[in-house]
C-alpha cells in the first residue's frame, strides 16, 4: 500500500483549525475556548501514547495482553459512561451498569466477529481485535448513555405518575414499561442515523481511511458495512441490557420507587 506519511508540520497545519476556533470562541465569548484547547491537546497525548502502545503490541501479539488492553478500555468507556449521566446511580453501580453492558454487548459482538466472519489467525490478532473493538465500544458508549440518562430523567420527572400507577396495584415492570422503552429508542437514534447517512451524507470513518491508505474502494465498503453491522449489534443490545438493569435498579423488592439511589443533578 502507498500510504503518504505526515509530517509534524502537516498535523501544526491541520492545529490551526484549532486556534483559530478558540479565537472565535473568545471573540464570541462562547466559553468553550479552555475547554476546546484541552480537548484538542489531550486527544493527540491520548492517540500518541496509543500508537506506541499498539505498535508494542503488534509486534508481540499475545492473548494475555489483547486481553490487558480490552479491559482497560472497557474498564475506562464504563467510567465515561457513567460521568455522562445528569442523575446517575450511586456507589459503584454507576459504574457497573455501563461496564457490565458493553462487556456483554461491545466485547461478545467483537469475538463474533473475529471468530465467525473475518477468521483471522490467531482468532485475537491485535491488528483486527483492537481496532474493531474500539469503534464497537465507543459507538455502544453512546448508546447506553444516552438510554441511561433518559430513563433517569424520564424517572424523576414522572415520579408521581409512576408512584400512582404502583399505588393502583401495576408491577414495577408495567409502571416503567414506557419510559424503557422510550429510552431505548433514544439510545438507537445515533447508529439508525448513521446507517441511513452512509455512503450519501456521509464516508465513515474506516472506509475513508482504508480507501486513504490504499484498499481498494469495494473492498473497503465490505470492511464498513461489516463494522456498521457490528456497532448496530453492539449498541442495541448494550442499550437493552443497560436500560433493563437500570429500570430494576430504580425499584426496591417491595416495588417501590427509589430515586434516592440516583444522585442529584449536575452532582
Amino acid at each position: 500500500m502507498n500510504v503518504i506519511a505526515l509530517s509534524p508540520v502537516d498535523l501544526t497545519v491541520s492545529a490551526l483549525l484549532i486556534l483559530v476556533l478558540a479565537g472565535l470562541s473568545r471573540r464570541l465569548r462562547l466559553g468553550v475556548e479552555r475547554q476546546l484547547l484541552f480537548s484538542a491537546a489531550r486527544s493527540t497525548i491520548q492517540l500518541l501514547l496509543i500508537g506506541l502502545v499498539l505498535k508494542v503490541l503488534f509486534d508481540n501479539a499475545h492473548f494475555v495482553w489483547v486481553a490487558l488492553m480490552a479491559g482497560v478500555m472497557i474498564t475506562v468507556a464504563g467510567r465515561e459512561v457513567m460521568v455522562r449521566q445528569k442523575r446517575r446511580f450511586l456507589g459503584w453501580r454507576g459504574f457497573g451498569l455501563g461496564t457490565l453492558s458493553m462487556f456483554v454487548s461491545s466485547f461478545t459482538v467483537t469475538v463474533m466477529a473475529l471468530v465467525l466472519v473475518i477468521g483471522t489467525t490467531p482468532w485475537y490478532a491485535p491488528q483486527y481485535a483492537i481496532p474493531l473493538l474500539g469503534m464497537i465500544l465507543g459507538n455502544t458508549m453512546n448508546g447506553i448513555s444516552l438510554g441511561l440518562d433518559r430513563l433517569t430523567q424520564d424517572a424523576a420527572q414522572k415520579r408521581q405518575i409512576l408512584e400512582t400507577r404502583l399505588a393502583l396495584g401495576q408491577s414495577w415492570q408495567r409502571a416503567i414499561s414506557d419510559s424503557r422503552r422510550e429510552a431505548i429508542r433514544v439510545g438507537l437514534i445515533p447508529i439508525i442515523n448513521a446507517m441511513s447517512a452512509a455512503g450519501i451524507v456521509s464516508l465513515p470513518g474506516m472506509m475513508t481511511g482504508q480507501i486513504l491508505a490504499g484498499t481498494p474502494p469495494v473492498e473497503a465498503v465490505k470492511y464498513q458495512i461489516l463494522v456498521m453491522f457490528l456497532i448496530a449489534g453492539g449498541t442495541g443490545f448494550g442499550t437493552m441490557v443497560a436500560v433493563s438493569l437500570a429500570a430494576r435498579r430504580l425499584f426496591d423488592d417491595r416495588q417501590r420507587l427509589r430515586l434516592d439511589r440516583l444522585s442529584l443533578p449536575g452532582s
